[in-house]
């Protein structure tokens, strides 16, 4: 738990559903969170979105991938044991495994212009 953005520390959400351009989380508690589905495709965790780091910890990136409209259609959201979700885009990308803390902290951040 980061000191500077306090989270509950089991946050799971109890249903997902896509909403036009949104992601709507209802979580365990009751609360409702909706998250704009560019703001979950920029912000997918992958290595091939975001790098990968080697034991020196040098960021290494291949080509970027050019984003087009179908990269921001959801497909499917695919349960991932007990802790994360894994979206499958109209693009095909389907590599990116969001942690329900991590959905929990992208859902709760002030947005970005």
């Amino acid at each position: 738990m980061s000191a500077s953005f306090p989270y509950p520390a089991a946050v799971r959400p109890k249903d997902l559903q896509p909403i036009g351009e949104e992601l709507a989380i209802q979580w365990e508690d009751g609360s409702e969170s909706y998250l704009r589905l560019d703001t979950l495709r920029r912000s997918c965790p992958c290595a091939e979105c975001q790098g990968e780091r080697d034991v020196l910890g040098q960021l290494h990136r291949g080509p970027a991938r050019p984003l087009t409209p179908a990269s921001y259609q959801l497909r499917e959201l695919r349960p991932v044991g007990s802790y994360a979700v894994q979206p499958v885009w109209a693009d095909g990308h389907n590599t990116g495994l969001f942690t329900f803390d991590y959905l929990f902290r992208l859902a709760h951040s002030p947005p970005t212009a």
